[in-house]
């Protein structure tokens, strides 16, 4: 046995089914030993595709996807995919081949110092040395990826290291159960809670990989708080719960943030400064704050805590459960209520339009959350359709709903919906992209139709950046040129050997979805987006209290 060929037992060891990537010189020995064991080696057509789904495969299972480059220019197109997995608090682990060591302390046919380059976009990072280290590094970099807070790491293995013998077995995969909170710093966390008039729960992105779900919707249901949810926090709440306030997180006052700012005590559960700053709901930073979470928070002015309760999200809340049915407690919060009737006005206000040409973002996302199952899935990207996704797209489960927040990286949609029907092809699956994002990472749709995947993609047509346009002419009174040529959609889908399909009228919507998910391989609908809208919404979503 090699190195390469322990490397992959260590893989199967962690129970790992899938490897996205491509096949390069430096790692073939690793390729080799890929092909002759029980994991599948997916090849994209591009390494940050790659990255996106193994991201993407990492919130679905809360187990680490896995990637793979070759060294120099196939590690370097990896970095932004990494580096969103790892701002968005997705487990992963990379595997990149590398040089010989011969030659690295030298100027060297692609060779750069890969390790260095990750370290800054990764949990850790480090090198096979030696073939008897690879069980350790392998375990370590499963391990740590999957400990809150989840992230990515990065394994590199040079091209002579894979060859050499070895004669060292994997190590056990162990299970680590989550520590849990002291019940004296709960009791201080509940006694803050009771002595509010107006509280709110803020949950974010953590409350949905801690499984906290059950037991978050039992506290809201029992004391009558009301729950709003970052962009990653969706689905914590179902959206038909009377406590559900939907989704923060425009950079704007709104309804969902003036219904913050009207709370005296704010709980934060498993919510991440990364995904939303706490100056946009608290600016002065007097704001009565109990933060539960899996590790301390992040000290900052505008998040300052009156109880700060660290350990298991979940089993937080279990305790805090606990002492409610103990000794009852029930807030009943009318400007909350009044809250929730708004929002659900505007998210049906236009779901009987008959728009022809330019389609309103507000009765695709209504007819798009008509047609899609409650355990379906919607992958977001980046863009102008982003912000209406996160705002009109309301979840009944969580990790239905994937909203790329941290990072925030263009051309995540296409390639995370390939892996989220790799883990769930049982369920419907919608990638909703701009024309830019989306074609940031198109060859993906080769992809698709060689694994045989009926995923749609809807293309949102501006031909231009809009989100960009739009925020330089609210900060500037006006804004550069973002705008773009596009190649006919419906004709590039074809040439891939999808359904190509477009949408000009709203009445259409729903049968075109209908169609293209009844299709036996991956469509995509292009449909002319009506971004004036976007003011619109700025306006719409402010509440007079």
């Amino acid at each position: 046995m090699n190195t390469a060929e322990l490397f992959v037992e260590c893989l199967e060891q962690e129970g790992v089914k899938y490897i996205f990537g491509l096949p390069g010189e430096e790692n073939a020995h690793f390729l080799m030993a890929l092909a002759d064991s029980s994991i599948e080696f997916v090849v994209t057509r591009h390494e940050q595709s790659a990255a996106f789904m193994a991201e993407a495969y990492g919130k679905l299972t809360g187990q680490a996807g896995v990637c793979l480059s070759t060294l120099g220019p196939g590690a370097t197109n990896l970095v932004t995919g990494v580096a969103s997995a790892n701002s968005d608090r997705a487990p992963m682990v990379v595997i990149t081949g590398q040089a010989g060591l011969q030659r690295q302390h030298k100027e060297s046919h692609q060779y750069i110092d890969v390790v260095s380059m990750f370290k800054p976009v990764t949990k850790w990072a480090a090198p096979v040395m030696h073939p008897d280290n690879v069980p350790e590094v392998v375990r370590w970099a499963f391990k740590w990826a999957t400990r809150e807070k989840a992230g990515a790491c990065h394994i590199e293995i040079a091209d002579d290291v894979a060859a050499m013998p070895a004669t060292k077995r994997p190590l056990k995969r162990n299970y680590i159960r989550r520590s849990v909170a002291d019940d004296k710093i709960v009791d201080m966390a509940m006694d803050v809670i009771r002595s509010a008039k107006n509280p709110i729960i803020l949950v974010g992105n953590g409350a949905i990989r801690s499984r906290a779900s059950k037991q978050l919707r039992l506290f809201a249901e029992k004391t009558g708080i009301g729950v709003i949810s970052t962009f990653m926090g969706k689905g914590v709440v179902s959206r038909h719960s009377p406590q559900c306030l939907f989704t923060i997180g425009l950079q704007t006052s709104n309804l969902a943030n003036s219904a913050v700012k009207a709370a005296d005590v704010v709980i934060t559960v498993g919510y991440d400064l990364i995904e939303y700053h706490p100056r946009t709901w608290n600016l002065s930073g007097k704001k009565k704050i109990v933060h539960i979470d899996f590790l301390p928070a992040v000290v900052d002015h505008h998040y300052q805590l009156e109880a700060e309760v660290i350990g298991d999200v979940a089993h937080t809340l279990w305790m805090m459960n606990e002492r409610v049915t103990a000794e009852p407690l029930h807030f009943d919060i009318a400007y909350q209520k009044k809250t929730r009737e708004q929002m659900l006005h505007l998210f049906s206000e236009y779901a009987d339009d008959t728009t022809q040409g330019l389609l309103r973002p507000q009765k695709v996302i209504w007819d798009v959350r008509e047609f899609m199952a409650a355990e379906d899935i919607v992958l977001s990207d980046v863009g102008s359709h982003k912000m209406w996704i996160a705002q009109y797209y309301q979840c009944d489960e969580p990790n239905t709903c994937l909203i790329p927040n941290g990072f925030c990286s263009m051309g995540t949609a296409l390639p995370s919906a390939i892996a989220a029907k790799m883990v769930h092809p049982e369920r419907k699956v919608l990638a909703i992209c701009g024309d830019g994002g989306f074609l940031m990472n198109v060859q993906e749709l080769e992809t698709a139709v060689r694994l045989k995947q009926n995923i749609v993609v809807m293309i949102w047509v501006d031909n231009g950046y809009n989100l960009i346009e739009w925020k330089q002419q609210r900060q500037f009174g006006r804004h550069t040129n973002c705008s773009f040529g596009n190649p006919d959609f419906v004709k590039l889908a074809e040439s891939f050997g999808c359904l190509g399909l477009h949408v000009d009228k709203s009445t259409e919507i729903l049968p075109t979805l209908l169609a293209a998910f009844a299709a036996d391989r991956p469509a995509v609908i292009s449909l002319p987006i009506d971004y004036r809208e976007n003011n619109r919404l700025r306006e719409k979503l402010r509440i007079v209290v």
